[in-house]
């Protein structure tokens, strides 16, 4: 904490908003599907730029779609390394990105946890999304219990931590409400923190 944000820094929590920002590495699960691209996705772009400004500097930074397919996929399997032009990239890269995606940020927490997972890094998947389309809240938690695993002191390898988008906030279903149900749930079992959002600003 003193190296990410100075030997003077002086806070009552090791929270921002609510999420403890300890990590030195971060990676970023974003749901791609049209609901987010066509009404959230100017909101993503800011959170994702304001998530970064909370982190003055980390060691690593990925970025991948709730599918697991990678922004740039030439650094699948290692770090981009941090620094303004990076957090620039990812950016004006994310404003125009939209692989396929199937509403579901499985795969990416999987493949994120998989492959970078390392007891000797503090490493933090923000997942951004705005439904869930599978069938089964607690088969993902279960799946995500098992490859997130805690170690001896209760600590879960990785932190998870979620931000719901309203995009359908004026016409509630079910695939918001297993959304918001698995990220809470996901966040509180790995020591994250889950963050709805109301309205687009």
């Amino acid at each position: 904490m003193q190296r990410l944000l100075g030997l003077d820094f002086k806070r009552d929590s090791g929270l921002v908003g609510g999420i403890a920002v300890d990590s030195e590495y971060i990676i970023f699960v974003i749901d791609t599907s049209g609901s987010m691209q066509s009404a959230a996705w100017n909101q993503v772009v800011r959170k994702v730029d304001e998530t970064l400004s909370i982190y003055p500097r980390v060691k690593g930074i990925q970025v991948m779609n709730d599918m697991g397919d990678y922004m740039f996929p030439q650094y699948r399997g290692t770090w981009l390394e941090d620094g303004a032009g990076v957090r620039n990239r990812i950016i004006q890269t994310l404003s125009g990105w939209a692989p396929f995606s199937n509403s579901s940020p499985v795969e990416g927490i999987r493949e994120a946890i998989d492959t970078y997972y390392d007891p000797s890094k503090n490493i933090s998947i923000y997942v951004f999304g705005d439904d869930y389309t599978g069938d089964s809240v607690e088969e993902v938690v279960d799946a995500v219990d098992q490859i997130n695993i805690a170690d001896e002191m209760g600590r879960r390898r990785v932190r998870i931590h979620a931000v719901g988008f309203p995009v359908y906030l004026d016409q509630p279903n079910a695939r918001i409400y297993r959304f918001a149900a698995l990220m809470r749930e996901l966040a509180y079992r790995n020591d994250g923190t889950f963050v709805g959002l109301t309205e687009y600003r």
